[in-house]
């Protein structure tokens, strides 16, 4: 897991060109005038969704295979844990289609707060449980970046 700014996103280019090209998307369009939905960015190999929802009380764990996560919040913040990924015990087999596992996790799991600016990227090996309340439950709006690994 990486936390940051998108105003350091160039740190990161160096690890992967889509990651690079995922973080150029973000800088060059103007995200709180985008709708929800998906957008494509790279064919299958890079695409954004872009998402409005209140944030909750608890949320299953997710973990997945072929796409590494930037979630980059828009407006508002929320509470995310995150596990390492072998920490955990599947609760809802691997969706090859929509690339998602949801695991229970219990152990050695830490939270972390994501504001407007920041943003999280999760590895498979990053079991996460986004859209959590902060300290009540609040309208938010974040893109996720979905980048082939």
């Amino acid at each position: 897991m990486i936390k940051d700014k998108l105003t350091n996103a160039e740190c990161y280019y160096s690890l992967s060109n889509n990651l690079r090209k995922g973080f150029l998307w973000l800088k060059e369009n103007n995200l709180e005038t985008l709708k929800d939905g998906k957008y494509e960015i790279d064919g299958d190999k890079i695409f954004a969704n872009v998402q409005s929802y209140e944030t909750k009380d608890d949320a299953p764990y997710e973990a997945h295979k072929k796409y590494l996560d930037i979630q980059y919040m828009i407006k508002g913040e929320e509470n995310v844990g995150v596990v390492d990924y072998k920490d955990c015990e599947t609760t809802e087999v691997y969706n090859e289609e929509k690339d998602v596992e949801f695991l229970n996790c219990v152990r050695n799991d830490f939270y972390q707060i994501l504001r407007k600016g920041e943003f999280l990227i999760f590895y498979p090996q990053d079991a996460h449980k986004p859209s959590l309340k902060v300290d009540s439950n609040k309208s938010v709006k974040k893109v996720i970046v979905k980048v082939m690994i």
